[in-house]
């Protein structure tokens, strides 16, 4: 299926590893010019050059911390000089941040920090250009909503899908959709981590339907489905990409 999206532009956080890189390659593949931003200037470089090896259209690079008090205002200045215009917006950056019944205030205003608000303010600062244009799409990365501990990261992405939701709302009318993605157990450096071995296949055997972890690609193309025209009366809601895992709130 052609999504129609060759020739747009991209806005993607988090882009360096993980589940962003894969993004930015599914969108880079379909013809998106995507606009990269992460910390690590060598994994953007890397994924540059993997990317043009593909055969995909070639993003544009920006390193910069996320997290930083200007962060939001500087990625999106760069984003706009670059591009001229943003089509689509990802929201992918994040981490997860288990903590301590008392964990104290500092772990909390990091945790959403980098979770939620840089996520909104970043969105924020694109709205004008959206507004003009009269259309645009927006996704956001949420995650597993069924905490077994106290994470912050979890109280943000279930803070992230509420806000999306409203935003969906007052976007509607102006031709703009707002959507999240909720990955499952996805087959990064991050799971491989806390399932090693065998740990994978006992946990998949006996909590996912499809009996296996997902691969990074699997919510690039999703991402790239909710982005493109195709997915043009989608607004508002959260898409699984779990192979049937079904642990959500929302």
């Amino acid at each position: 299926m052609d999504l129609q999206i060759a020739g747009k532009t991209a806005l993607v956080t988090g882009a360096s590893q993980g589940l962003g890189r894969a993004i930015a390659k599914s969108l880079a593949a379909e013809g998106v010019r995507v606009f990269a931003t992460a910390r690590n200037e060598e994994l953007l470089a890397s994924l540059v050059s993997e990317i043009e090896a593909s055969g995909g259209v070639a993003p544009v690079t920006f390193a910069q911390d996320f997290v930083a008090a200007d962060g939001p205002e500087k990625i999106v200045t760069a984003a706009l000089a670059a591009m001229g215009h943003i089509d689509i917006l990802i929201n992918n950056a994040g981490g997860s941040r288990p903590m301590d019944i008392d964990a104290p205030e500092e772990h909390w205003v990091e945790g959403m920090t980098l979770n939620f608000d840089r996520h909104r303010q970043v969105t924020q600062k694109l709205l004008p250009n959206f507004l003009e244009r009269k259309s645009g799409s927006i996704v956001n990365i949420s995650g597993n909503l069924e905490p077994e501990v106290v994470n912050a990261a979890m109280v943000a992405k279930a803070g992230l899908v509420v806000w999306a939701k409203g935003l969906s709302e007052q976007l509607g009318q102006h031709g703009i959709t707002v959507n999240c993605v909720q990955p499952g157990l996805i087959d990064t450096a991050q799971i491989r981590r806390l399932y090693p071995g065998e740990e994978r296949k006992k946990f998949a055997e006996r909590e996912i339907a499809m009996r296996d972890f997902g691969e990074p690609e699997d919510v690039g193309n999703a991402v790239a489905f909710l982005a493109s025209p195709r997915a043009r009366y989608i607004t508002g809601t959260v898409l699984l990409v779990d192979g049937g895992m079904r642990r959500y709130s929302f």
